[in-house]
């Protein structure tokens, strides 16, 4: 009897000393948590899409916080987050310019031409891997990679092969533009209203034999906004879109491919 009593009063003194320890180091190492990190995670939309930079939402609110990121960080939650989130933290919100994702690229199955029958994976990824499906090395594949992921049910593959947006569901939160192999899609300010519809930097001749809506680099949006759009690598690309004057727009979009004009929504209004 001795023989085991003593055994087990020792294991209870070493765990009652143990646990005993384990509360003081508890109490003495502990960090306290700035409640503000809690009251800031609660007004953050959850969506956990890392658009902001950080792994979830809870994150970015410890980030925030910590003034690792302004309060306007989170493009999920736009202008009322950011509003929220700074008056939780007691400073500014500053601006937010609503973003959406945009397609560069108008190469749809009449536009542009295909290299032949692909039988691989369907996915953009793995066509791309392969050289793509079509003649343009540039255009999307239409596979769809971009939907997939979007997180906000805001695009569909359209009937032409190509992305179709909701610009009203889109968060800007990235992940599509992350997705695409062949850097498609871009963020842009929603109040923007033109846009090369193009990222193909073949020379104009095999620009327009692969695609009839290939930017084909004549230069006319050069010439008629001089300081808002340039010419690199063979592809027009607008550097300030502040500087285009409304009154140029209908010569811009004399371009013979209309790979670049206002958006089409925008444009009949």
């Amino acid at each position: 009897m001795t023989e085991l009593l003593i055994p087990t009063l020792t294991m209870t003194a070493l765990g009652f000393l143990f646990s005993t320890g384990l509360v003081l180091a508890y109490k003495k190492l502990r960090v306290e948590e700035d409640p503000k990190i809690e009251r800031v995670s609660l007004v953050l939309p959850q969506a956990n899409c890392g658009a902001c930079g950080y792994s979830g939402c809870r994150a970015f609110a410890e980030a925030v916080v910590n003034g690792e990121i302004e309060a306007n960080g989170c493009p999920v939650g736009g202008s009322d987050v950011a509003q929220d989130v700074a008056a939780i933290l007691g400073v500014k919100s500053g601006e937010v310019i609503q973003k959406v994702a945009r397609v560069h690229c108008r190469g749809t199955h009449q536009a542009a031409k295909d290299r032949g029958a692909y039988l691989g994976i369907s996915t953009c990824y793995a066509s791309h891997l392969l050289g793509g499906n079509k003649q343009c090395s540039y255009g999307c594949m239409g596979y769809g990679d971009c939907v997939r992921v979007c997180l906000f049910d805001a695009m569909e593959m359209g009937e032409e092969g190509l992305p179709i947006i909701n610009e009203a569901k889109c968060t800007a939160c990235g992940k599509c533009v992350d997705a695409c192999p062949r850097n498609i899609l871009g963020m842009h300010p929603k109040s923007q209203n033109i846009l090369v519809y193009c990222r193909s930097e073949d020379r104009g001749p095999t620009a327009r034999k692969v695609c009839k809506n290939a930017c084909i680099a004549c230069g006319i949006c050069v010439r008629a906004c001089p300081d808002a759009i340039v010419l690199e690598n063979n592809l027009a690309v607008i550097t300030d879109y502040k500087k285009i004057d409304p009154e140029n727009i209908p010569e811009i979009e004399k371009c013979p491919t209309a790979s670049i004009g206002r958006l089409r929504e925008k444009a009949d209004e």
